[in-house]
């Protein structure tokens, strides 16, 4: 007979705030500012990639931390605010370069902006939409 799973243990319950993974989150929130200043000032870099690869890999590492421990209201809410953040913001400084067309960052705001909206008011109707399994 195989071994038996051990079952997971949540380090943090859904109300936690003070987590691994949304002090990384967090953390990606600080940094964005300076690469966003960075992309603005010097348009598509080294410096700049370096540093989209650095938060793209704090994206995954808060993702696993949160697989890890235990995922909270507040993670669910502040990560994907921090994607479309960085996201949405390196779109901007590309376009205010000239590098990337500003209708297109527009298109891109609306359609987050509306697929938040509707997650939001599918989750006050206690449905949940969470991301597609290869995406996690």
């Amino acid at each position: 007979m195989g071994a038996q799973p051990v079952p997971r243990i949540s380090r943090f319950g859904p109300s936690a705030l003070l987590t691994p993974a949304n002090l990384v989150t967090a953390l990606r929130f600080a940094l964005t500012i300076p690469l966003l200043r960075v992309i603005a000032s010097a348009g598509v870099s080294w410096r700049a990639t370096v540093g989209w690869v650095v938060l793209a890999c704090t994206d995954g590492l808060d993702g696993w931390l949160a697989r890890r421990d235990g995922t909270t209201r507040s993670g669910a809410f502040l990560d994907p605010l921090a994607d479309k953040f960085l996201a949405i913001g390196g779109l901007s400084a590309l376009a205010a370069q000239g590098i990337f067309p500003w209708a297109a960052v527009g298109l891109i705001t609306v359609r987050e902006v509306g697929v938040s909206a509707y997650r939001t008011a599918a989750g006050r109707r206690g449905l949940s939409y969470p991301p597609a399994s290869w995406a996690r």
